[in-house]
């Protein structure tokens, strides 16, 4: 019978590389940091990503 694996440790800190900032329509908008492309945008909630660091 197939077993999961063992748990692993996870996202521990801050992540690397990213920053996120809120976007004039109010979703929080991840970028990258070295190449300032945007990643992703959260539309599900008002709340920022968990982890990555905000810009000012």
């Amino acid at each position: 019978m197939a077993r999961n694996g063992a748990p692993g440790a996870g996202r521990v800190g801050q992540v690397k590389g990213r920053s996120q900032f809120q976007a004039p329509n109010g979703n929080w908008t991840k970028r990258d940091a070295s190449t300032g492309k945007i990643l992703d945008q959260k539309t599900s909630s008002p709340t920022p990503f968990k982890g990555v660091r905000k810009e000012r």
